[in-house]
């Protein structure tokens, strides 16, 4: 079976990050899409609102540079949670999208360059609109399944970021 979803819209609050017991990221949020049609002549806007969850790095990356507000292309999957509401004891549920990939289509230079950044939960950075900027230290980092060596890394397993704020294309 395939279960890809695929969503560009803004951040409806800032993004909510935990650590696991075994100190995994876990960053929550929500995102608002909206279409516009026409029905009888008369022009329509829908919004639809969904709740996101990003894991590992790309939850640390995502609490570090988004906000409520932010514009943002996810791709992930879609999951269905199920629960008893505790005050009432019904059963609810809802769907929610776990994203895999996220990029982030707010820039400074957005009106200048049109540019937006890529990232992924495997650490990969790309850039698009023919822009080539170079990569913060951040999303250079090695593959999900290489260990980076501890002499590298500061205490709290966060690369460091020796970089210009000017250079940063987002």
């Amino acid at each position: 079976m395939f279960n890809k979803v695929i969503l560009v819209g803004n951040l409806t609050r800032d993004i909510e990050l935990r650590y696991s017991q075994n100190g995994s990221a876990i960053a929550k949020s929500a995102i608002a899409t909206s279409r516009k049609f026409t029905v009888n002549g008369e022009k329509k806007d829908e919004t639809c609102f969904v709740d996101i969850t990003f894991f590992g790095r790309s939850g640390e990356v995502a609490n570090q540079y988004l906000r409520k507000g932010s514009k943002i292309l996810v791709e992930g999957r879609l999951q269905f949670e199920q629960w008893v509401d505790q005050q009432s004891g019904q059963k609810r549920s809802k769907h929610s999208v776990i994203v895999e990939t996220m990029q982030m289509l707010d820039s400074r230079g957005e009106a200048s360059q049109g540019g937006y950044s890529d990232y992924n939960d495997a650490g990969n950075s790309s850039q698009g609109g023919g822009y080539e900027a170079p990569q913060p230290k951040a999303y250079n980092q090695a593959p999900a399944y290489a260990k980076p060596s501890p002499a590298r890394m500061p205490e709290n397993n966060l690369p460091e970021i020796d970089i210009n704020e000017d250079e940063i294309p987002f």
